[in-house]
Formats: C-alpha cells, structure tokens, sequence
C-alpha cells in the first residue's frame, strides 16, 4: 500500500512450511511461531530451517480455548493445564466443572508452533509426550475449528488466531489472558512470532524496506492492534521465559540466524 510496487501473494501452511519455503528459496517471506529444529550432534539449526534469518516481530499469548457453552470453567492453573496435556486430568470435575469427558485435541507431531513452544514454556522439555487420547489435527485453523463445534474441548492455541473464533480462553492462575496482562508480564504463557527472511534480505530493497517497516513504530502499531505485542515493547518477557527456549534462541543467534533485524 505505502509504495505500490510489491505485489505479493500470501499463503498459510504452518510455522515449519514458514521456516523451510523461505530457506529452500520457495518463498522470500515467511512466518513462524516457533524456533527452529536443532541437531542434536552440534545444536545448529537442522539443514532445512538453517538458511534464514529469524527476525523476532511480536509476543503471542498461548492460551487455553474451551466451547463457547462450557462457562463453568473459567480459570485453571498452569500444574491443572499440565495434568490435561499429559492426560493426568480427563473430566472436567476435576477443573471444576460437571462430571464429564474432555475431549483434548492437540497437534500431530512435536514439532508444530503452538506444540513444541508449549513443550518448550510449560514443560521445559521439547520432548514431552501429551496424552496418547488425544483428537490429533493438522493445523491450529483445524483445532480451532473443532474447539468451535464440540462442547467438551479442551485445546491450547495462540491468541492471535484464538480472538478471532467463537471460543472461550480461559485465565491461568487467575490472570486472563489479554495484551494488557501480558505486557505487564503477569499473564504466564507466550511465544514469540519470527518474520523469517533470506540471509541476504538486505540486499533485496523491497524486502528491506518491508522488515524496516515492520520494525518502526507505525509497523509496531500494526502488530499493537492486530492483538499481538511489539516485540521490542515486551523484551523483558525473555527473563521469563523456560531454560530450553533460551537456549534454543541462543543457539540460533550464536549460528547468526537470529537477529533483532530493522535499521
């Protein structure tokens, strides 16, 4: 819009479709909600996510979702998130609530966004096992979806995607999960949102220019009011976030992928 010279087409597809378009040369932007995979034998970045820059734009609440009918539950703590993802906790007596089933629904594999940054935030251990009961999904969208339609579900997803869905997301530990408690650092689980880049994307103008835009404070007002809180506004919430994810973050920078980025 600002220089009428860059079409674009966007397209979904995920945080790892995000990472490993744009260092295959598939696409030139990409985004992600996740780091990137790490070898084991050297804790760099996996081949197919490792040709990037990882540009660090906003703060995401991740944030429990219910049916929009199911109000007898609305606040849980974060050990009674646990014992639901680990299928400790199966009826919602046990929340609180009436003496029925949850119906959990998470992500297929460990590597999605929103499950591995869980794994990373509230378990410190990206290898976590979440309940073999489990509803598998594809994608948060499909999660979401079904979270939308069955009243005994139970899911965890972003805020940023969740405010748009006809969904309840409860509080945990009794703070709600809004961009007022998670600037003020009470609200206690949040990932960051990655613009992933080419190496060399300053090289490119058009390219520049746009992480440039994205870094300045009319870009950062557009995050502001897109639900999601400017990267540079919460820098202090990295002192509180787990032990792996730190070090994931510190394995990345030390390669030179991750950055602050913008001018």
């Amino acid at each position: 819009k600002k220089t009428g010279s860059a079409p674009f087409s966007l397209e979904g597809g995920g945080a790892t479709r995000g990472l490993r378009d744009v260092s295959a040369g598939k696409s030139q932007l990409g985004g992600s909600c996740r780091l990137p995979l790490l070898n084991t034998t050297d804790n760099t970045a996996i081949a197919e996510e490792g040709n990037i820059k990882l540009l660090p734009l906003g703060w995401d609440s991740l944030v429990v979702i219910t049916h929009p009918s199911n109000d007898a539950v609305s606040n849980i703590s974060l050990e009674q998130l646990r014992g639901v993802l680990t299928g400790k906790i199966t009826r919602w007596s046990e929340l609180g609530g009436p003496d029925r089933p949850i119906n959990l629904y998470i992500r297929k594999g460990k590597s999605s966004g929103v499950g591995r940054t869980l794994r990373q935030q509230l378990f410190d251990n990206v290898d976590e096992e979440f309940s073999a009961s489990a509803q598998v999904k594809g994608s948060s969208g499909a999660i979401e979806a079904a979270v939308e339609e069955d009243p005994e579900a139970f899911a965890v997803s972003g805020i940023s995607s969740s405010r748009h869905r006809s969904v309840n997301m409860l509080a945990l530990d009794g703070v709600k999960p809004t961009i007022k408690t998670l600037q003020k650092g009470k609200y206690p689980l949040f990932r960051i949102l990655f613009l992933v880049a080419p190496p060399n994307y300053e090289d490119n103008r058009v390219l520049d220019k746009f992480v440039d835009f994205a870094y300045s404070l009319e870009g950062q007002d557009i995050i502001m009011e897109a639900g999601t809180l400017p990267f540079h506004r919460g820098i202090f919430l990295m002192s509180q976030v787990s032990f792996d994810y730190v070090q994931s973050i510190e394995a990345v920078e030390k390669q030179g992928i991750y950055t602050t980025g913008g001018h």
